[in-house]
């Protein structure tokens, strides 16, 4: 495994499960000194402890990052912990109010602006003074395919995704002179616990049938993304800004 983010200090949101939890495994395996963040107390602890006993350096701290208060606590928490913050993985996000745009209710639609967009406007705002302090960085956040093509009753979830990515693309102008790149994962279908969980008594068929939307022939693994989150936190990615990369197995190319 490469040593590419030896000492550096990386943030994850949402890093219990699926993408946050294989991508906060790769970075210490790479290295890195992670802070984990999710709302489960018990599920942190026991990652930043497995993460501990393989060998890598793991700190969980709880946080809501709806919530701004608790975001800007938990990048002075962070900062205070390791002197310094290096990166960020912005991965919290689902959707939670599906149906046609003439039936949403404007509190769920304002919910899901609230997780998958106002989520990583709130963790910007907070890393980007402490990577500026620690002297440049790297921001990854977790949009999606439907942050660049709209889907039929997924309206305020694109909405979202969308702008996860024109935020992306404005923060990153804001920062490069401050050696800051912040780029967008712009993810297909991946076999995450929270997928699985929106697929009923039949995962197995949905996944098959989820693949086969796929040029590809399926949908990812959290691993992939992991893999490629770590490239673009790595000083192995230092022309790469303001963009918003497809890792998706072909489909924004279909």
């Amino acid at each position: 495994m490469s040593t590419r983010l030896t000492g550096k200090v990386i943030l994850i949101t949402g890093a219990t499960s699926g993408m946050g939890r294989a991508t906060a495994e790769r970075l210490a395996a790479e290295g890195a000194k992670v802070v984990l963040a999710a709302r489960g107390k018990e599920a942190g602890d026991t990652l930043a402890a497995a993460i501990r006993a393989s060998g890598g350096e793991a700190t969980f701290i709880p946080a809501d990052v709806t919530v701004e208060s608790e975001t800007a606590e938990l990048v002075r928490q962070a900062v205070s912990r390791y002197g310094r913050l290096d990166g960020a993985f912005n991965n919290v996000g689902a959707a939670t109010a599906p149906g046609p745009v003439t039936d949403l209710d404007a509190d769920a639609w304002h919910a899901e602006l609230i997780l998958n967009l106002s989520s990583v406007f709130y963790g910007l705002k907070h890393q980007i003074p402490a990577l500026k302090a620690s002297g440049g960085g790297a921001i990854v956040n977790n949009a999606s395919i439907s942050g660049v093509s709209g889907q039929p009753g997924m309206a305020a979830y694109s909405a979202a995704k969308h702008g996860v990515i024109g935020l992306t693309k404005s923060a990153a102008l804001e920062t490069a002179a401050a050696g800051i790149r912040i780029n967008a994962l712009v993810t297909g279908g991946v076999d995450t616990p929270l997928l699985r969980s929106g697929m009923g008594p039949t995962p197995e068929e949905a996944l098959r049938a989820a693949g086969a939307m796929h040029p590809i022939g399926r949908i990812g693994r959290p691993e992939e993304i992991a893999a490629f989150t770590a490239f673009l936190l790595s000083d192995e990615s230092p022309f790469i800004t303001g963009a918003a990369l497809a890792i998706d197995g072909g489909m924004t190319a279909a």
